[in-house]
């Protein structure tokens, strides 16, 4: 995951703080496996986090500026509110593993389930979902790009909303490789749960403004970050207003810190003529450097 960044110290250093926190090598898991380890849930949601700070810290230690604005698609939030000094890295790895453990626990395994709807415009796949409805919650969870819009509920309502996408002209309704059904109202348990730890956590106004996933509003107090936080595990992920909000703020390129570039690809079809880097590894760094420039 971070063997194409090099061995700056930033990165081990940032695993091993994680490490004390979780109890297990972090580093290790990430670099070695087992595989099926890594790609358990509790596992999975604290790597990301780790990458993504690492990322970030070492896009800082190398000259790169310090944004105006960030923000994080679901789990990356907690890696955005870490980042803006708005929560301490040790909570938010607390938070996202048992964030991991509350879904899980949401839905019996095997029984939600999320696709991918691709090639229709978003109110044709909210209607879908209505009419699939009548089968269980199946709702509109992920708009990730224009054309790309992420579904998710119960198994069975989810199979019917794939059949009428198509039949509505979907270009593609792709069943996503999940137990969880992300963002949706199943998850209000998890979101109970999250709240009464999210209750013993210090929060802070954060340095730099996050635009938050339930609202696309940058909140500054304790008591509003900790509730769109509660709300985002069982609300839509609204990352095409995002961007667009990015841009009337007046952005002038958006930068992805981490060792994947999803983000990035989903940003040039919102947004074609903004910039877009991903910092997925080493050279990755120093090209976006070269563009943007250091601080």
């Amino acid at each position: 995951m971070m063997a194409g960044y090099g061995a700056a110290p930033v990165l081990r250093e940032t695993f091993a703080e994680a490490a004390d926190v979780l109890g297990y090598d972090l580093w290790r898991l990430v670099s070695e496996g087992p595989a099926d380890e890594l790609n358990r849930t509790v596992h999975t949601q604290p790597a990301m986090l780790a990458a993504g700070v690492a990322c970030y810290r070492l896009w800082r230690q190398q000259g790169g500026p310090e944004p105006q604005w960030m923000a994080g698609h679901s789990l990356g939030e907690y890696t955005a509110l870490t980042c803006a000094g708005a929560m301490d890295f040790a909570d938010a790895l607390r938070l996202v593993r048992l964030r991991a453990h509350a879904m899980q626990s949401a839905v019996p395994e095997g029984s939600g389930a999320m696709a991918a709807i691709l090639g229709l415009e978003d109110a044709a796949v909210r209607e879908v979902c209505l009419q699939a409805g009548e089968d269980g919650v199946v709702e509109a969870v992920n708009f990730n790009a224009p054309g790309q819009v992420v579904i998710a509920g119960e198994a069975q309502a989810v199979a019917r909303a794939m059949e009428l996408a198509r039949a509505r002209g979907a270009k593609r309704a792709l069943a996503l490789p999940v137990s969880v059904p992300s963002h949706c109202s199943l998850m209000r348990p998890a979101a109970e749960a999250l709240a009464e730890a999210l209750a013993g956590v210090e929060l802070r106004a954060p340095r730099v403004a996050v635009l938050h996933n339930v609202d696309v509003t940058a909140h500054e107090t304790p008591e509003a970050i900790r509730a769109v936080l509660t709300r985002q595990l069982y609300s839509p992920v609204r990352w095409v207003e995002t961007l667009q909000r990015m841009q009337a703020f007046g952005a002038q390129a958006v930068v992805e810190c981490g060792p994947g570039k999803v983000l990035t690809g989903l940003n040039k079809r919102i947004l074609p003529e903004l910039p877009a880097f991903a910092l997925s590894d080493a050279a990755a760094i120093e090209g976006a450097l070269a563009t943007i420039g250091k601080e």
